[in-house]
């Protein structure tokens, strides 16, 4: 099996995966993924795909993630690994969309508008 490669997107977060056999290891930006992400809710997120599957510990993940905040590059890693194990298998595919693993999340952040405070928010409004 060659390395499968994927991208994934949320938010302004883009990230491009290589998944090949392994031992499980995951590598971010050339740093671990316990180190990249601290967070425990953060990681058990991008494991998600690989728990639903069963297949810890099998395949060894290299990603590259650029924009956005850790929430929108949890995300985006997740779409990109459910996607490629959906390449590896297609029998993974059912799973996979069942639990949402495989639908790209297409709520961004909305413009500010002109003459206005944010992008809903208005300037208070004084009537004398």
């Amino acid at each position: 099996m060659e390395t499968i490669h994927t991208i994934g997107r949320r938010k302004a977060s883009v990230a491009r995966i290589y998944l090949s056999k392994g031992k499980g290891a995951i590598t971010i930006n050339k740093r671990d993924y316990k180190d990249f992400f601290p967070v425990e809710g953060l990681q058990k997120r991008l494991l998600q795909p690989f728990a639903l599957l069963e297949l810890e510990g099998k395949y060894d993940v290299k990603v590259n993630v650029n924009g956005g905040g850790n929430t929108g590059q949890a995300d985006a890693i997740k779409l990109a690994i459910s996607r490629a194990l959906c390449e590896l298998d297609i029998e993974n595919r059912k799973t996979l969309k069942a639990e949402g693993l495989l639908t790209r999340d297409p709520r961004v952040v909305e413009r500010k508008k002109p003459g206005q405070k944010k992008a809903r928010k208005k300037f208070q409004w004084v009537k004398r």
